[in-house]
């Protein structure tokens, strides 16, 4: 139904947040940081295999691409596209059509992945800047936690310091880059997005039509000069003031105030 437009799929990505009957992480004391993502999926094969299969198989019929979730180290990569490989030989033996150079991006969403972005950018052909798990691993700060919810901080200067160099990591060796996540659905992160050279963002569809709006708004290259200005900040506050400061009459028509 989707082709001839490209679709991306996400390996399992289980635990933490999200889960399936057959495997619960009821045993696990701190879930987020356990057996989930890639890492579920290495430790059974065969369900990570059968997926990936699947995913070939669609690939016959339109553009599809393959997201890898958790990775944290380099031999993830390798690992995954290894078993990558023995499902489209599977395939191949039994006459299966699939296409044989499809695309496989990961998620950067753990702070070892960001820092050996270059090392990935060998394996893979897109990166996935995942926001969400991405702040609350980098700030220690558990985001449903009430208690230490005011330190989740997306425009936090590491935050927006680390999306800069996983940016400029993967323009550098002709790697696509996305931005997924709460951070890329509000309208306020915007400026600061675009002026770090992000082109594609990830959102639930409620957000696409206010995100619009703001994109129409401005000028990439006047956001790229306002970046530079963000950089020089030391911390959220100083950062959000100057972010107000100089988008607060485009801020306004979408309904926020200065804070």
């Amino acid at each position: 139904m989707m082709a001839p437009n490209p679709v991306t799929i996400r390996t399992l990505d289980i635990s933490g947040d999200k889960a399936v009957s057959y495997a619960s992480n009821s045993d696990e004391k701190n879930p987020v940081l356990g057996l989930r993502g890639i890492r579920y999926c290495l430790k059974n094969p065969d369900v990570f295999k059968t997926q990936l299969r699947a995913v070939l198989r669609a690939s016959a019929f339109g553009p599809v691409r393959i997201l890898l979730p958790m990775i944290s180290c380099h031999d993830e990569v390798l690992a995954a596209k290894k078993i990558l490989n023995k499902a489209a030989d599977s395939l191949d033996k039994e006459g299966i059509l699939f296409n044989d150079n499809i695309e496989v991006g990961i998620m950067i969403e753990v702070p070892s992945a960001a820092i050996m972005a270059d090392v990935m950018a060998r394996d893979v052909d897109f990166f996935s800047i995942g926001t969400n798990d991405l702040i609350q691993y980098s700030l220690a700060v558990d985001r449903v936690n009430r208690q230490v919810a005011h330190l989740y901080q997306p425009l936090n200067p590491a935050i927006i310091r680390m999306i800069k160099y996983v940016s400029d990591i993967a323009k550098n060796n002709d790697v696509e880059v996305c931005v997924c996540g709460e951070m890329a659905s509000d309208p306020v992160n915007i400026p600061i997005l675009l002026g770090l050279g992000i082109s594609n963002l990830s959102m639930n569809p409620q957000s696409i039509p206010a995100i619009k709006k703001i994109i129409r708004s401005l000028n990439v290259k006047d956001a790229a000069l306002f970046v530079k200005e963000v950089l020089k900040e030391t911390s959220e506050t100083g950062i959000v003031e100057l972010l107000f400061g100089t988008y607060s009459s485009i801020l306004f028509e979408l309904g926020y105030t200065e804070p």
